[in-house]
């Protein structure tokens, strides 16, 4: 009998941000980094003898392999499904815009499809066909092997026998969550699924939302128009200035004349989030700054009062990496007051760090910075 470790990657950018990624391929997140050596930890008491993985780097196999001494054997055969016309696009977006399809891919994904997406059915074959192979490859022994949530889902129900109308009976797995599967005879059996025991409270506890009958929290982002919005533009930027500096002193509408251009040269280096099409917040871009030092800058973000403080700002940030990202900027950097501790909190939660302080127009600001080079 062949015993194998199933196990999905940590949280991953795509998770956080809100941003569907199948084949495309992110990074893991702080957070997800700290999964990864919760499930290294564990791996570490079992009798792993070879470690297999999907080819895409956010797999986090060296939780398996290091403690061990073991190579990481990749595969294209254990990737995430491919989404097609969805790569890379937020949740947000083909919630609003494509709710049909959306709806089917959570409840019924055998019956989704979207151009140059992967078949459900197909995804079954794939990974059944790779476990399968693998298991064969190492008759009696011990392998651990990482995969994705969708394609481990869609392999467990294969070999349940759980029809896609019926996918609800299998919930999603939580990042870096454990199952186990015996192959014996030429067949798979489901010893457990979806353990996360090796998690401390604090990296269990979901930071993505996933799923029918949840709150909504995928934001939708499309440019902003400036120019005709001149009005809203600078009530927003004059809100954020007094509540980051105490008061309107110092600020100006220089600010939207910077957007303007901006703008202009790239639409999408001003954009607008909106929540089932009520408008939340907006993020600026400064294509034009830190370009010789290869950083991005972030000019301007905010969220709007009623959608403060409930987890939606990090969506925003995630435009900024995966925009600055292809244009091969290595960092993303910002400017904070430095009396502004919600703020400071907030971007030191998502991998910001402080690596300056300078006086701004009111008191000081700290310059913070974010590695995002892969």
């Amino acid at each position: 009998m062949t015993t194998i470790y199933l196990a999905r990657h940590g949280e991953a950018e795509g998770n956080l941000y809100r941003r569907i990624h199948g084949h495309t391929d992110g990074l893991l997140t702080e957070r997800g980094e700290r999964q990864a050596e919760a499930l290294r930890r564990r791996f570490a008491a079992l009798p792993v003898e070879a470690v297999w993985s999907s080819d895409l780097r956010r797999a986090t196999a060296r939780a398996a392999a290091e403690p061990h001494g073991l190579p990481i054997r990749t595969t294209a055969a254990l990737r995430e499904v491919s989404m097609g016309a969805w790569e890379d696009k937020t949740w947000g977006e083909v919630q609003e815009e494509q709710a049909e399809a959306y709806r089917l891919y959570l409840s019924s994904p055998d019956r989704w499809h979207v151009p140059g997406s992967e078949d459900w059915e197909a995804l079954k074959a794939r990974m059944l066909s790779a476990l399968s192979e693998i298991a064969r490859a190492h008759e009696g022994q011990t392998v651990a092997v990482f995969s994705h949530g969708c394609a481990i889902r869609a392999l467990v129900s294969a070999i349940l026998g759980v029809p896609g109308s019926e996918i609800s009976r299998i919930p999603y797995c939580g990042n870096t969550a454990l199952s186990c599967l015996k192959w014996e005879n030429g067949a798979f059996s489901v010893a457990f699924y979806n353990d996360q025991s090796h998690l401390s409270p604090a990296l269990t506890a979901p930071r993505q939302h996933f799923g029918e009958g949840e709150p909504l929290r995928n934001l939708r982002l499309a440019p902003f128009d400036v120019i005709r919005e001149k009005e809203r533009y600078l009530r927003r930027y004059e809100e954020a200035w007094v509540l980051s500096h105490g008061s309107a002193k110092g600020f100006s509408t220089i600010y939207h004349d910077k957007a303007v251009m901006r703008s202009l040269a790239d639409p999408r280096s001003v954009m607008e989030a909106d929540l089932n099409g009520v408008p939340a917040g907006m993020i600026e871009l400064a294509p034009d700054s830190g370009a010789e030092e290869n950083r991005g800058h972030i000019a301007f973000l905010c969220m709007d009062p009623a959608f403060r403080g409930r987890g939606l700002a990090v969506q925003l940030i995630g435009h900024a990496v995966f925009y600055y990202r292809a244009l091969g900027r290595e960092a993303l950097r910002l400017r904070v007051n430095e009396r502004n501790d919600r703020a400071v909190r907030f971007y030191s939660a998502f991998g910001f760090r402080a690596v300056k302080r300078e006086k701004g127009i009111v008191g000081h600001v700290l310059i913070m910075e974010k590695r995002i080079a892969p």
